[in-house]
């Protein structure tokens, strides 16, 4: 990029040409006088060429302040107009709404329809990714984190929690509803889904025999018998409506097959989830829309 040119010294040149006058330029401009004909003395030094005829009066451009006047104007309207343009389409328009790849396909997609019937004047941009995108520059309006505690330097309401079921596909395990012990799991495929290794209380196999452990006799180590390990989440749920195993899922994320009776709960030993917050800065301008979203999937989880 080219050296910007002096900004201060162009808006004080653009107020006194349009005026033919430092005084009321200084008014426009908050400033006195003086400042102005030193901001225009540092222009002109700047140019290497006089702007003003300021003898004899009245006061005139010189050539070079004529050539320069009309692309400055031209300049700080279309800067005027280009702002305004970002202004207004903060405050209205459409959200940008990140969350999790898992949330996004498995529950947010499903029910975008609803959401069009419903608020067909507010257009979602959906964003399903695990990182974590940056609100206060503006990747996104809103976004629906998974985590134990919510941010503590945001907005967030918290929308819900959910609990983690060993689940299995009905074409799999069969049509009972009664709950197996934790030694007939182990006649089955076992699926895991992988957390990060800091989270201590990931809901893992391993977490889930404890528990087990803590009310049942006999626990064998499912844990070591996985037969397939997802580091995406998506990819295991789809393993296990496909009937290739079990796993330890979300009753949010699978709760539709859990309904219709795709998947069955097999335990009735369960392990606690996460929360999933709602997310936005302070003073966002499309505040209006994003409690609008907001309250609309707390009342759908």
């Amino acid at each position: 990029m080219k050296r910007l040119p002096p900004l201060t010294e162009l808006r004080a040149f653009e107020a006194a040409a349009r005026h033919l006058s430092f005084s009321r330029a200084a008014t426009e401009l908050g400033v006195t006088p003086t400042a102005i004909s030193h901001q225009i003395r540092l222009l002109e030094q700047y140019c290497g060429k006089p702007l003003f005829r300021r003898r004899p009066r009245p006061m005139a451009l010189t050539w070079s302040g004529q050539q320069l006047f009309p692309m400055v104007r031209d300049g700080f309207e279309s800067f005027a107009t280009a702002l305004a343009a970002v202004r207004a389409g903060s405050a209205s328009g459409g959200l940008r709404v990140t969350s999790t790849n898992a949330l996004a396909a498995r529950w947010l997609v499903p029910r975008l329809p609803l959401w069009r019937k419903e608020f067909p004047g507010i257009r979602l941009s959906i964003v399903g990714t695990d990182a974590v995108l940056d609100l206060r520059s503006g990747e996104a309006d809103v976004a629906i984190r998974y985590a134990r505690t919510p941010p503590s330097d945001m907005v967030w309401v918290e929308l819900a929690r959910d609990t983690f079921h060993v689940v299995g596909s009905r074409s799999l395990v069969g049509v009972s509803r009664k709950a197996a012990r934790p030694s007939d799991l182990a006649r089955f495929p076992i699926i895991e889904c992988e957390w990060p290794p800091t989270d201590f209380g990931a809901p893992t196999w391993e977490r889930w025999e404890e528990a087990a452990r803590a009310k049942k006799r006999k626990v064998p180590s499912l844990a070591t018998s996985a037969s397939f390990s997802f580091r995406e989440e998506l990819h295991a749920i789809e393993a296990v409506i496909a009937g290739q195993g079990i796993a330890i899922l979300s009753d949010i994320l699978v709760g539709r097959e859990l309904a219709n009776g795709t998947l069955i709960r097999l335990s009735d030993i369960t392990l606690p989830g996460y929360g999933f917050f709602a997310v936005y800065r302070h003073g966002h301008p499309k505040r209006a829309a994003i409690q609008t979203l907001v309250s609309w999937i707390g009342s759908r989880v």
